[in-house]
């Protein structure tokens, strides 16, 4: 690619049902990629990117899609991300990759939940992006609405680059308020981009429409700010300009609006990517250098990428995919070159590795390449590593900044029904923890049980499907079960000394300090602060003393959950010139942490679910009272043409089966979309009630044995 100017790499994400994978689709046929418009839920095969079996069953996108189009003179790598929250490691690891983002949002649900997990996102990797409204064509569709909300929930600067010509089902197509031109749709497909005059009855709105655009972007830029006081005549370029350098900076979101499904305002999306989204050159990339100490935050210094094809090569493996011929990699360059039948280093551990295959990626499709330069977007086959690994060239010593991953929620036990199959669940399991950080693999030490854990119900029906119909295996399920925490609610100094003498050199280690609570919003689990002085304990005893400490968080004093919210202060001891060891300090951390726990007065915490319900007007007060019932918090309830919808805080452990309840609430009209929220403590009254029944099951177990 010689001209990083004219490629674009971004990613289409949206809560569910928004129209991602249909606005996709659009795109590859007018950019000449597919020549059958294919639909999400249509009888003709399903969509393009919703390249598995179970997507296309269901309507639903579970992995994202990645693939690469032409559009006015650019390249466009396009990654279709799912909405479901279950699947959030797609768009966060697409996210963590990619230079810009359309979010698509739907004209008349607006910001909806998982909008703002996606927004989250994007903010957490600094990703510019523009809006798309679609469904401009559905009964209720309301765009000022959904502006409005952007402002308010997304705290961003919406800037409508676009009026729509009618709306519902008079959506004509659009007038575009910088070129001041009616923007009509026609051919069979809507193949056939027509501008002309804007209609007269659009008239007074488009010059009012232009003029709250252009004043909102004079507060990003002094010039045009004079040109709209002196009256004068702005040139299109020198808007268009603005408002790509104030998206670059995140200061506004550029709003587009039409209606996939029905062919309309697709085009203008892809030239608003061409002109407002950004290059790879656009924004600075950052590694952290290996080769230079850690600094006080425990981290490498940074250092800046260049995108020359001339430096050595630092990659990031994004997402792997494990095939029957070896495994897929989606790899994202940002500096350097890959070329085919080279070799190069994983960061993680150090191999060498050969790059035998090198193949550009369409949904499932694959075609052959020779090599690829710094901004490009690519797959390797046959290379076994993990997501998130770098890869390097010769000469450079980096690693790239690790993808976010969050903790999983919900737990299952899972075991084949035949005895046969346990092979195959065993390489099942295996594959789908290596291409999904989010999916845990786990034994329970008391029964032996393989236990799976991942972010919500659906997440782990999906594995489950997946297990059934890719490896010919049919499993038991066990009851879902709620990964719950516990934390120390109060400070406890500890002084454990650890003694043991049996013959020739014994152990001896001896730790001095406090454990403290950590607050609620704490981003770790674990601190630990070295405050010994003096040599009171030797430099090379002072961190096997902490990897003791960590290990004893395991298993917690109230019913062996694990231990989160704790800050060990080591502040003293002692030790032997004969007995003392590694060893001997990591047991003493071990068991003075075990000991310490059981005085620090422990609470039982829980996961906290986001839900937001839709539902008719008239079902709102049975639904609000049922989530009182399960401890839920109603945070804010909105109605709009007679639909309602309500936003609340509920625990996990009370909506294993909230979508057969809601659905006999609402006669089946009720629609419900969750997400994790936090950890909070559980109300101590219920605490012993928990208690009891995972006393029981440890009992049950233990008896099986």
């Amino acid at each position: 690619m010689a001209d990083l100017a004219r490629l674009r790499n971004i990613g289409i994400s949206a809560h569910i049902d928004s129209g991602k994978t249909t606005l996709t689709e659009r795109m590859l046929y007018y950019c000449g990629r597919i020549h059958k418009i294919r639909d999400v839920k249509g009888g003709d095969g399903g969509a393009t990117m919703d390249h598995m079996d179970l997507e296309r069953e269901r309507g639903i996108t579970i992995t994202s899609a990645a693939t690469r189009v032409e559009w006015a003179d650019h390249v466009v790598n396009i990654i279709d991300t799912p909405g479901h929250v279950d699947f959030t490691v797609e768009v966060e690891r697409s996210l963590r990759v990619l230079d810009g983002a359309i979010l698509v949002l739907c004209s008349v649900g607006g910001v909806q939940s998982q909008s703002l997990t996606v927004d989250r996102q994007m903010k957490r990797y600094g990703v510019p992006r523009i809006a798309f409204i679609n469904k401009m064509d559905r009964i209720g569709a309301n765009p000022t609405r959904v502006m409005q909300q952007m402002q308010e929930k997304l705290k961003t600067t919406p800037v409508p680059l676009q009026i729509p010509m009618g709306l519902e089902s008079s959506f004509k197509g659009v007038i575009d308020l910088i070129g001041m031109q009616a923007v009509v749709f026609e051919g069979p497909e809507g193949e056939d981009v027509v501008r002309k005059e804007i209609p007269e009855e659009y008239q007074k709105a488009a010059i009012e429409g232009r003029q709250v655009m252009l004043e909102q972007l004079s507060l990003h830029d002094d010039d045009l700010m004079s040109a709209l006081l002196e009256e004068a005549e702005i040139p299109n370029e020198q808007i268009r300009t603005i408002i790509r350098r104030a998206t670059l900076a995140q200061q506004i979101t550029p709003v587009l609006m039409g209606s996939a499904y029905k062919n309309k305002g697709v085009q203008e999306a892809l030239d608003a990517i061409t002109y407002y989204l950004p290059c790879p050159s656009d924004r600075d990339k950052y590694a952290l250098d290996n080769s230079k100490p850690v600094g006080a935050d425990g981290k490498h210094p940074k250092v800046l990428l260049s995108d020359s094809p001339g430096d050595p090569l630092v990659a990031m493996a994004f997402k792997t995919v494990v095939e029957a011929f070896g495994q897929l990699t989606y790899m994202r360059l940002y500096q350097g070159k890959i070329v085919k039948g080279n070799s190069y280093t994983n960061a993680r551990t150090d191999r060498a590795i050969r790059f035998g295959r090198l193949v550009r990626m369409h949904a499932n499709e694959r075609e052959e390449i020779e090599g690829a330069e710094a901004g490009d977007i690519i797959a390797v086959v046959g290379v076994d590593c993990a997501s998130g690994d770098t890869f390097l060239g010769e000469g450079v010593r980096v690693s790239l900044e690790n993808i976010f991953v969050a903790d999983a929620v919900i737990r299952l036990s899972i075991e084949p029904k035949k005895r046969d199959d346990a092979d195959k669940l065993s390489k099942a399991l295996e594959r789908f923890r290596r291409e999904d950080p989010t999916f845990r693999v786990m034994t329970d030490e008391e029964t032996g049980q393989t236990l799976i854990a991942g972010m919500g119900q659906l997440h782990l029906d999906i594995y489950v499907e997946r297990i059934k119909r890719e490896y010919n295996c049919e499993c038991v399920i066990g009851e879902p079960r709620v990964a719950y925490r516990e934390t120390p609610t109060k400070a406890v100094e500890f002084n454990y000394k650890h003694k043991k003498q049996s013959g020739g050199s014994g152990q001896y280690a001896h730790v001095v300090g406090i454990l403290e609570p950590m607050p609620d919003n704490a981003e770790q689990h674990y601190e630990f602060v070295d405050e010994v002085s003096g040599g009171r304990i030797p430099r090379e005893y002072i961190q096997p003393s902490n990897q003791g400490f960590q290990q004893g968080l395991d298993k917690g004093p109230l019913g062996e959950y694990e231990v989160v919210g704790v800050r060990m202060r080591l502040q003293d001891g002692s030790y032997h010139d004969v007995d003392s060891s590694e060893m001997a300090f990591k047991i003493a951390g071990f068991a003075c942490m075990r000991e310490t726990l059981k005085k620090a007065e422990m609470a039982l915490q829980e996961p906290i679910m986001k839900l937001e319900i839709e539902t008719p007007e008239e079902y709102q007060g049975q639904v609000t009272g049922h989530l009182s019932s399960k401890r839920g918090l109603v945070t804010s309830s909105e109605v709009s043409d007679a639909v309602c919808v309500i936003n609340a805080e509920v625990p996990l452990s009370t909506m294993f089966d909230y979508a057969n309840e809601l659905r006999s609430m609402t006669q089946g009209k009720g629609t419900f979309s969750m997400e994790f929220l936090c950890y909070r403590q559980v109300p101590r009254s219920l605490q012993p009630e928990i208690l009891e029944k995972r006393r029981k099951e440890k009992e049950a177990k233990a008896a099986m044995k």
